[in-house]
């Protein structure tokens, strides 16, 4: 009867001595084929090379085998996952609220942080709450709905159409950008502006230093004045 005992399953290929089979689908390390060779020849050709002899399709009969430098390999491996992980984006859902009758002020307010979030490539939820005799009125939402869906049009779209959830009504704005082009956007105005403090630091440093050097010596008598005081010395 066949019983685990515990221990993980690894997920690295096998390479060089881990491998055993009779022979295996050689490619080069610069991805040419080689061609079906004995296990020990493939073996003798990666000590040549200088390289590893890493089995890439197990699963394949014979099993594929590439000559390649597997630490190098694994480092690069890390460093994709690793940016692609950098790069991934999240779709994420802002909320919104806000009154039937809500405040010109108010509604200018909320509005900006809508922009803010389509800008960021985030969907937003606009959620309208009514209250008492507000829910016999739900024109009043639906208006206020597409009036803030034509103000940031530029921005976004409507994902979902308005409808009615219980005591409030709802509506889901998509953004033009995707995330991952708004987080690259991002990325160069923050380079920008950053490259713009450092010429505008380095155009200040030069000022500062001419002004120091420009600064006017003392001045140091003349000839004549230094005769003329003698002169004067030796009448007193």
């Amino acid at each position: 009867m066949w019983c685990y005992r515990g221990g993980s399953i690894s997920t690295e290929p096998r390479i060089n001595d881990r491998i055993r089979v009779p022979e295996v689908r050689l490619v080069g390390p610069s991805g040419e084929q080689v061609g079906i060779v004995p296990l020990a020849k493939a073996l003798e050709l990666a000590q040549e090379y200088d390289l590893d002899l890493v089995e890439v399709a197990a699963s394949a009969r014979p099993p594929v085998c590439k000559l390649m430098d597997y630490g190098k390999f694994k480092y690069e491996s890390a460093m994709k996952a690793r940016e692609a992980r950098k790069n991934q984006a999240h779709t994420v859902i802002k909320e919104m609220k806000l009154r039937p009758k809500i405040d010109p002020h108010d509604y200018d307010t909320k509005k900006g942080h809508v922009v803010r979030f389509l800008k960021q490539g985030d969907k937003v939820k606009i959620t309208i709450m009514f209250r008492g005799r507000e829910q016999s009125r739900p024109e009043l939402g639906y208006r206020l709905l597409q009036r803030l869906a034509e103000d940031v049009q530029d921005l976004g779209f409507i994902e979902s159409n308005p409808k009615q959830d219980g005591r409030n009504m709802i509506m889901v704005l998509g953004p033009h950008k995707k995330k991952t082009e708004a987080m690259a956007e991002a990325r160069e105005a923050q380079a920008a502006r950053k490259a713009e403090r450092q010429g505008a630091a380095a155009e200040a440093a030069p000022a500062e230093t001419e002004s120091t050097e420009a600064a006017p010596a003392e001045a140091e008598p003349t000839e004549a004045a230094a005769d003329g005081s003698a002169e004067a010395n030796a009448e007193a």
